[in-house]
């Protein structure tokens, strides 16, 4: 493991509201980048207790850091216009001096297809002409020529997006949760994020052993289709050493929520109750949560096929937890866990 980052939801609740939210999240990307944290992410989750909006959030977390890359994990490129991405992507880059790191994901939730306007394909099938369209975009491509009067430029300009920031295409990654979408990453040549919730598993696979074979995909895909050596591989997991006994136990109950509620367990106060509990559909699983004692989380990731072929180690903190939580849970790491993974503080 060469760097150390975290992903955290800007989670808000009924009491506290959305502005304290945002504020408490600046606060821990503040926190993180003091404790030697290299990179920090947010996650976008629409119409719920969470952050809906990644880019203007993280352009003003860069206005009060200078060192910390600050990335989204992940953007659904189905939900997204990929010019006005490409747009609002460079200016927050150039804003937050060259930090921004983006992943996007292609996946196929239709969950919204009715407000943010459907289209006559599948989804997956848009997600990716999208993404192929913001990669061009982004990259400085000319996307077409005027053909007609518009902002004094002549026929025959080239439309290019503007302002363009040097460097980001090259820190865009893909939001992996399977084998054939970190081939396509590779294939695309940006790189790679694998997250908590994974698909396509065979009968009996365990989600740590397809991690691992979705890293190698990607690797293998790439030597295949460039002469370069791939970029790191980030992966999203929930590492939590309880450095006392009450922090043990909170994590303990953390686990056991996990495992029996699913991706419904931690939600901040009024959050939306999702659909898929514990009770996962074939072939679907999330990450599991290492907890215990430092020593015994350091073990049991040293063990794990998936986690030891990671560049970039990104903590997933819990969503319900407080500012306090997570800042002690980012320190506990830290200084505990991460120098026996391989990480050297900068």
């Amino acid at each position: 493991m060469t760097r150390l980052g975290f992903n955290t939801r800007v989670s808000f609740t009924d009491s506290d509201g959305p502005a304290q939210g945002l504020r408490d999240g600046i606060e821990l990307f503040k926190t993180a980048e003091v404790l030697g944290y290299q990179s920090g992410w947010v996650y976008q989750r629409h119409f719920d207790h969470y952050l809906s909006s990644p880019l203007p959030f993280l352009t003003a977390v860069g206005q009060h850091t200078s060192r910390i890359t600050l990335g989204t994990a992940v953007l659904p490129m189905r939900y997204q216009e990929p010019i006005l991405l490409a747009e609002a992507a460079a200016t927050a880059d150039l804003l937050v001096d060259g930090r921004l790191e983006l992943a996007v994901a292609t996946g196929t939730n239709a969950a919204f297809d009715a407000l943010f306007g459907a289209v006559d394909t599948d989804t997956r099938t848009e997600a990716e002409r999208r993404q192929t369209r913001f990669l061009a975009a982004v990259g400085g491509e000319t996307l077409h020529l005027v053909d007609g009067p518009g902002q004094g430029a002549p026929v025959g300009t080239e439309i290019k997006v503007t302002p363009h920031s040097p460097g980001l295409v090259d820190r865009i990654r893909q939001g992996a949760s399977s084998i054939g979408s970190a081939r396509r990453a590779a294939e695309l040549g940006i790189g790679l994020i694998v997250g908590t919730v994974l698909h396509d598993l065979a009968e009996g696979e365990t989600f740590s052993a397809y991690q691992a074979r979705i890293i190698t995909a990607y690797r293998t895909t790439w030597r295949e289709k460039h002469t370069t050596e791939p970029p790191r591989v980030a992966v999203a997991a929930s590492i939590l050493p309880g450095t006392t006994p009450e922090l043990r136990d909170t994590y303990a109950a953390y686990d056991h929520q996990r495992r029996t509620q699913g991706m419904a367990a931690s939600r901040p106060d009024g959050a939306l109750t999702p659909v898929i509990t514990a009770d996962l559909p074939a072939g679907m699983r999330i990450s599991p949560v290492f907890h215990g004692t430092p020593d015994q989380v350091i073990t049991a990731v040293q063990a794990d096929p998936g986690l030891t072929q990671a560049d970039d180690l990104v903590l997933f903190l819990p969503p319900a937890f407080t500012l306090p939580q997570n800042t002690r849970l980012l320190a506990d790491l830290a200084a505990t866990v991460a120098p026996s993974l391989g990480w050297t503080r900068p």
